[in-house]
């Protein structure tokens, strides 16, 4: 069935929640959860472009996430890598501008590689923006965009929001219209915090690995029935 959509968001953040727990109710280890959350990875990318989003930014490893076991870690890099490596050709065959935000030096350095190889690539391209939060978290990237400040020697005087706003890993990026976070938890956990004021925000109890296209358009469905004032009446 084909939905007509009345209002697109222009930007879908989404917290992919759940990978874990996905693999540990199958009685599997949670590397497999890990990797059963690409299919849903690949399938919201296709949904969100097909729907007309421009901008989707997925998050998928915090700045918090280094507290998990050091293999589970590694297999996160490791495969994140691999799935970029492969799939890059493709998204750019499908007009995708591929993105990452967040803090890169401290990544694997064949990662960083992998990642810089795909936004070169991808870099001209016109369609969905699909934008990787990887080693990502938003104070830390607040406490980033004060020490570029400080570097600058900018005027405080001429410090307003939207200044502000040029030192952020987001610059050129609005603002998320909606945040989707699955597995049922209803919290930020620390994803796009400046830019989220005005956002509106959707949890589902769906395991991220069994998000699909369908729980993708209820969202979106949702999302058109709300009354965005920004402060307004």
């Amino acid at each position: 069935m084909k939905y007509k959509l009345k209002i697109v968001p222009i930007h879908v953040g989404i917290i992919m929640d759940g990978n874990g727990r996905w693999a540990e109710k199958k009685g599997l280890p949670r590397i497999v959860g890990h990797k059963e959350g690409l299919k849903a990875v690949r399938e919201t990318v296709k949904a969100a472009k097909n729907f007309g989003v421009k901008y989707l930014t997925l998050y998928s490893f915090s700045t918090e996430n280094w507290k998990r076991p050091k293999k589970e870690v590694d297999f996160l890099f490791k495969l994140m890598e691999e799935r970029l490596r492969k799939e890059g050709e493709g998204l750019h065959k499908n007009n995708v501008k591929v993105n990452f935000i967040g803090e890169r030096e401290q990544l694997p350095f064949v990662l960083q590689k992998t990642m810089n190889e795909v936004e070169k690539l991808t870099k001209n391209n016109k369609g969905l923006n699909l934008i990787f939060a990887i080693n990502y978290g938003g104070r830390q990237e607040i406490i980033t965009a004060i020490k570029k400040i400080f570097k600058t020697k900018l005027s405080l005087k001429n410090l307003t929001e939207k200044v502000f706003e040029d030192f952020l890993y987001t610059k050129n990026i609005p603002d998320p219209d909606l945040i989707i976070r699955t597995a049922g938890e209803k919290r930020l956990s620390n994803f796009l915090i400046w830019q989220s004021s005005y956002s509106e925000f959707y949890f589902t109890p769906t395991l991220w690995p069994d998000f699909s296209k369908k729980d993708f358009l209820k969202a979106l469905l949702e999302y058109q029935n709300r009354k965005r004032k920004f402060g307004g009446l």
